[in-house]
């Protein structure tokens, strides 16, 4: 019984959402147009379950790059609809349309010269017959059994707001960069901001040879260095190959011998390489899609293939970008 209501729940609010894809018209472009167009900001407001959805589209606007928040309609009654200015537009959700608070501030809102959008259940209501524009988000039945509590027209308010939001980001040509300056924090902004040149190693701590010395002064460069690894670079600097410590335990096995031949002999010639102004995030994936496997070092060239620096998987675990 537990699982049969629990399916049956998510088969009603699918239905919901599902419903929402014929009502993606005229009126829908028309909201999109009037937020593109907007000088000031989106200001959404609902009471009760329809406020706490309205606070999750604000939030989603606001971090795709339309400016936004939420107003409490029942604060906004009491002095808080001095944040409203004629250069907004007010997104207002109310499944009946017929919700006291919202109605209270139509006056208001009208007064102050901001438009409205209504996002509603109900077409004949309060609501939409004094908004400019109408997003139908109403619902055939709610997935609670008694028909009371919330469920399906919140889905389904929630589902338009997403659309609106992905409609205006698309719009607006809102790019990963864009995205990152609104998430300064944690691994999202640190994987969308961090570029290689803040990770590398460069200058004294480059681990560089020439393509003269032996496998054996590579080694030392290696050893002094302490990334596993060394550049191999011709007399004007440029990249000709890499040598790691994982070339050095396979030669190991053949014998001692091979410590005096040319690093050259040893190198993996043309490696993979990544550009300084490059993210972070696409060294790591450049070494995890390394065939036939994964690397845990790649050279930093500048535009003519000098080798500038070098960058290793243990900094970008410590930047947090793994």
């Amino acid at each position: 019984m537990i699982i049969e209501q629990a399916r049956q729940v998510l088969a009603i609010e699918a239905a919901a959402i599902e419903s929402l894809i014929p009502r993606i018209n005229g009126q829908f472009t028309t909201a999109v147009n009037m937020i593109l167009e907007c000088k000031g900001r989106v200001i959404v407001t609902g009471m009760g379950k329809s406020g706490l959805i309205g606070k999750k589209i604000a939030a989603t606007l606001a971090s795709t790059g339309t400016p936004s928040f939420f107003l409490h309609p029942a604060e906004g009654i009491h002095g808080d609809l001095g944040m409203v200015t004629a250069d907004d537009i007010v997104l207002a959700l109310s499944n009946s349309g017929e919700t006291g608070e919202i109605i209270s501030i139509i006056p208001a809102v009208k007064r102050i010269g901001a438009p409205i959008i209504a996002m509603c259940g109900r077409e004949q209501s309060t609501l939409v017959q004094t908004a400019e524009v109408f997003l139908d988000v109403s619902v055939c039945q709610e997935a609670c059994p008694l028909g009371l509590a919330p469920t399906a027209s919140t889905t389904a308010a929630l589902a338009m707001g997403d659309a609106l939001a992905v409609a205006l980001l698309s719009e607006r040509k809102f790019t990963p960069e864009d995205f990152a300056i609104f998430h300064p924090g944690g691994s999202l902004g640190r994987k969308l901001l961090l570029t290689v040149e803040k990770v590398m190693h460069s200058g004294e701590d480059n681990p560089m040879v020439t393509a003269d010395k032996t496998v054996k002064e590579a080694l030392f460069v290696m050893t002094a260095k302490g990334l596993g690894a060394t550049s191999v670079v011709d007399e004007q600097g440029r990249l000709m190959g890499i040598v790691t410590d994982g070339d050095i335990r396979r030669g190991l096995e053949k014998g001692h011998g091979f410590l005096d031949l040319p690093v050259v002999d040893l190198m993996t010639k043309n490696p993979r390489t990544i550009t300084l102004d490059k993210l972070a995030a696409q060294a790591l994936n450049l070494m995890e899609k390394n065939k036939p496997r994964p690397i845990t070092v790649l050279p930093v060239v500048d535009g003519d293939h000098h080798a500038i620096g070098i960058i290793h998987l243990t900094d970008l675990l410590r930047q947090g970008v793994v």
